[in-house]
């Protein structure tokens, strides 16, 4: 989250930043504005996807500034990707599992839920629009290399509404199940009796009914069908 200015510990090592932004004039600016800070070098610059994480694997830069919506380059990754996915938030999840030592700072202009959420679960360890003052700019990149979060506050409301939304919606009612008694569940679903559950998990069948009787009084159906049919729809 945001902090003061000059927050962030690098130990006295200069900040080694991958520049991924596929307009050459968003870099150049960079490049430049980053070198009037001494405790800052520019590893590198990538105009696609794929040169962002060619470059952050070979070399490990502290931080990938990271443009969401780029060209994608010749990545097959990407191609596999969902179609409204940005090429971005692909590079993050690759660097997150090739190169856990890089850590992706993304710099763009949109603020919408549906890019700010998946980029940060993709594993982004902050998140800036483009309007951010080169003050916020400096402050984010020092927080990130120094392994903390930053979230600039035109972001910050999307994080509170998928934390409240979260908060409000019920909890799904398979959860006061024990797990014997989700497994019991499960075998109720795929239609087994009694018998052929007591079989399956070598236990009696008077085991099974008191399991079965407990099932129907947590979940608040009157017979084993409507269980079932609830667990279908929960996804078990």
């Amino acid at each position: 989250m945001p902090g003061p200015a000059g927050s962030g510990d690098t130990g006295g090592r200069r900040i080694r930043v991958l520049l991924a932004d596929d307009h050459a004039v968003v870099r150049g600016g960079l490049r430049m504005f980053l070198a009037t800070h001494p405790d800052i070098e520019v590893a590198g610059e990538a105009a696609d996807a794929a040169q962002a994480v060619d470059l952050a694997e070979r070399l490990q830069p502290d931080v990938v500034l990271l443009d969401l919506v780029m060209p994608p380059g010749p990545w097959a990754e990407v191609a596999q990707a969902p179609p409204d996915e940005p090429p971005g938030i692909s590079v993050i999840r690759r660097l997150r599992q090739r190169a856990p030592g890089v850590r992706c700072l993304v710099l763009t202009g949109f603020s919408e839920e549906e890019k700010v959420l998946p980029a940060l679960e993709a594993g982004a360890s902050g998140y800036l629009l483009k309007d951010v003052t080169p003050e916020e700019l400096i402050r984010a990149i020092r927080s990130v290399a120094a392994g903390q979060v930053y979230l600039s506050a035109g972001v910050t409301g999307a994080v509170v509404r998928r934390a409240t939304r979260a908060a409000r919606e019920p909890a799904s009612p398979l959860e006061a199940l024990t797990p014997r008694e989700r497994e019991v569940l499960r075998l109720i679903a795929q239609g087994m009796s009694n018998a052929e559950i007591a079989g399956r998990l070598y236990v009696t069948e008077a085991t099974v009914k008191s399991h079965v009787t407990r099932i129907l009084q947590k979940l608040g159906v009157a017979d084993r069908t409507q269980a079932a049919l609830l667990a279908v729809r929960q996804g078990l």
